[in-house]
């Protein structure tokens, strides 16, 4: 779903790009930004990392804003 500086692929049947990207803002963000995850792939990460950073769902993406 989240990984250090991407998401996961919404490419495979059943994906959905914007359902992604409010799960993520919605149920993970509001844990809080000094939340560490370790994805399945890459580097563990916060939160309030891949809000300030993340291309695709961080506050400067402008999705959903």
């Amino acid at each position: 779903m989240l990984f250090a500086g991407s998401i996961g692929r919404t490419d495979f049947p059943g994906g959905d790009y914007d359902t992604l990207i409010r799960a993520i803002r919605e149920k993970l963000f509001t844990l809080g930004d000094d939340v560490r995850f370790v994805p399945g792939h890459g580097p563990m990460s916060t939160f309030g990392e891949e809000r300030r950073s993340n291309p695709f769902v961080g506050d400067k993406s402008g999705t959903f804003s």
